[in-house]
């Protein structure tokens, strides 16, 4: 059903092209609507309005307006919110309603509220002002953070029901939330109308009789003569086609391979390990004191099954004595009693460190350069810059004259080969090295630290069976993902958004 040739305008338009135009002709001087549209022509599919104001377009018969609106609806969490009130919500009025003495952790964890809950909830309320202090819950501005949850559950409450457009909502609200998985959803809402230009209120309605043509030729016609003398359909061999699209990595792997080549050629090995580690492993063997505030649930993802994972009994007693006084590594270690038990609480790791150290203890009389990149996982509220899962690279060199010259050398090496040539090293604390030094790179005329590195001291090294020195470094993987795609949050990484995938750079 297409093509005919349009009087004097010399234009092939096809009959539906013609019909829109003949209806929009009713009334020339119109911004026509999606609906005008359907109601004019007949049509019960909006599919038929998009395709034949696009071929008019191109010919210069109509103008095509758009505007497009952002809806913001409550998603799963936000509904369930309504009902059951917000999460900080809940907690407050538990705080509050405790006396000082019984708003610890543990009275929290034993009043109904689980990990899944406490964990988010308290990270929330540190936002607006309460304090997590020596195991205790405490704050000085109640009115304030009263006064804005309450300000939240309304927001949330004005949402029940119904879809507002985001520009008529409050602006730090809208961006809160968003951060929060489930508690808003969002859709883009575009609206088109349509209009004649001069050239198509020109054109006559008489011109626009739609002709009956044959678009296709089946086997079935050419049984028979009805074929013969009809109008065909003709074709634009030099028509755009689309262009197909083939698969290939998604970007992230595609960086974990270039970081992983990176490596390789510059003489590492790599290893890997376990996501579920001991306590023991994981903090206690890095010289992470066990009052550590990283140690606590509100950071660290603690787990019922298994519930418990074994240690060595040769590596409890040597970290029992380097907290303890040090032993004879010439540290005061951290005093008090050192918790067996608690070293052998089983946790899903919280850096890949958990694998260089147990490398270093299978291996503690051979010179090793290896690295590693894999998952972690820490308790965090979801944001533009934050994840609950993400991906560390690590690395180390163990040999008898490993300093830290060659350390930040091997740094400016690897970021100059990702090409980022202008490292800059700062002085910095980290609890397991010393010297410890962050590592900054030079990106738009500003420097963004992006990880951490030092010596590992002889508190950490000395109980894996080595005096060796230890060249040691950490950096996260989504914030250099981040840079070298040129995003500004972090959850895009992980979107299943194909359209935006394929537009990201190949690396």
């Amino acid at each position: 059903m297409t093509s005919g040739l349009v009087g004097d305008a010399g234009m092939n338009l096809a009959n539906n092209e013609r019909r829109m135009l003949k209806g929009m002709l009713s009334e020339p001087k119109k911004k026509w609507t999606l609906d005008q549209l359907l109601s004019v022509t007949g049509w019960d599919d909006q599919v038929h309005v998009a395709g034949a104001g696009k071929g008019l377009q191109e010919e210069g018969l109509v103008e095509i307006e758009e505007s497009t609106s952002r809806l913001v609806s409550l998603g799963s969490e936000g509904k369930k919110a309504v009902d059951d009130r917000l999460l900080e919500s809940r907690l407050w009025d538990w705080i509050r309603n405790q006396d000082e003495s019984q708003r610890d952790m543990g009275s929290l964890m034993s009043s109904g509220f689980d990990r899944s809950e406490s964990g988010p909830g308290i990270g929330i309320l540190k936002g607006l002002g309460v304090e997590v202090l020596s195991g205790n819950l405490v704050f000085s501005n109640e009115e304030e953070i009263s006064h804005e949850i309450n300000l939240r559950t309304d927001f949330i409450k004005s949402l029940s029901g119904s879809s507002l457009e985001s520009s008529t909502l409050d602006e730090d609200m809208v961006s809160h939330f968003s951060s929060r998985s489930g508690l808003l959803e969002f859709e883009e809402i575009t609206t088109r109308t349509w209009r004649l230009t001069k050239s198509g209120y020109s054109v006559e309605q008489s011109e626009l009789v739609e002709n009956q043509v044959i678009g296709e030729l089946t086997p079935e016609m050419l049984q028979t003569d009805s074929w013969k003398g009809g109008e065909f359909k003709p074709f634009d061999v030099q028509a755009p086609a689309p262009t197909p699209m083939g698969g290939r990595r998604h970007p992230m792997q595609s960086l974990i391979e270039r970081i992983r080549s990176v490596f390789l050629e510059m003489g590492f090995s790599e290893i890997d390990g376990d996501y579920v580690q001991s306590a023991g492993w994981n903090m206690d063997a890095l010289f992470i004191p066990q009052s550590h505030p990283a140690r606590t649930m509100q950071d660290t993802f603690y787990l019922d099954q298994p519930t418990k994972v074994e240690v060595e009994d040769s590596y409890l007693d040597l970290w029992s004595r380097v907290h303890e006084h040090g032993h004879d590594t010439g540290s005061r270690g951290w005093g008090g009693k050192f918790d067996r038990q608690e070293a052998q609480k089983p946790l899903l790791r919280t850096h890949t460190t958990v694998n260089t150290v147990r490398h270093i203890a299978d291996n503690p009389s051979k010179p090793s350069r290896v690295f590693g990149i894999g998952r972690v996982f820490r308790q965090e509220t979801i944001d533009r810059t934050h994840m609950p899962e993400f991906h560390q690279i690590e690395g180390i060199i163990h040999e008898p004259d490993a300093n830290l010259p060659m350390l930040i050398s091997t740094l400016k090496t690897f970021y100059g080969k990702m090409g980022y040539p202008d490292v800059r090293v700062r002085p910095a604390y980290f609890p397991y090295t010393e010297p410890s030094a962050e590592v900054d790179i030079l990106w738009k005329g500003e420097w963004l630290e992006l990880g951490g590195s030092g010596i590992f001291r002889p508190e950490v090294t000395e109980p894996l069976g080595t005096e060796w020195p230890v060249c040691a470094w950490g950096m996260g993987l989504e914030r250099l993902a981040m840079l070298i795609l040129g995003l500004d949050d972090i959850r895009q990484l992980y979107q299943p958004d194909l359209e935006r995938l394929r537009k990201m750079p190949l690396l």
